[in-house]
């Protein structure tokens, strides 16, 4: 399993790559300033997300307040042109795999990338630390 990293040069990039190389998880990083999604590449993005849009744009972002645009009322595929032609206009990093899709940098969420028997050994070992020796019993 390799993960693929888009993002710019912020620190929640850095935040996952060094959260990726911790856990001994392959990624390949794409700076999306240097070479921006493909229209087709937002469409898979997008197919993958809970919220559409506003799941992987950043509404506090500089380019989005410079450019006034009211993203809603834009057809999706003059959005995505948008974006491919402004790509600050997303969130960073967007990382998926061939089943997950995380936008942002969060610690809690970002562990559903290791693979399942490891949060299981995880969670036992915190189990085992954390919760008094009658919870584990019953």
């Amino acid at each position: 399993m390799t993960v693929m990293i888009y993002g710019a040069s912020c620190s929640s990039t850095r935040k996952a790559k060094e959260w990726f190389r911790k856990n001994n998880i392959a990624f390949i990083e794409r700076n999306i300033l240097k070479e921006p999604l493909t229209v087709k590449e937002l469409q898979q993005i997008l197919s993958r997300t809970v919220e559409g849009t506003e799941e992987i744009i950043s509404t506090r972002s500089k380019v989005y307040k410079e450019l006034d645009v009211d993203i809603d009322s834009l057809p999706l595929q003059a959005l995505l042109e948008l974006i491919h032609k402004h790509p600050r206009l997303l969130r960073s990093p967007i990382m998926l795999d061939e089943k997950r899709l995380q936008v942002g940098f969060h610690i809690d969420d970002i562990r559903q990338f290791l693979p399942r028997k490891t949060r299981e050994r995880q969670w036992l070992q915190w189990r085992m630390n954390y919760l008094p020796m009658t919870e584990i019993v019953k």
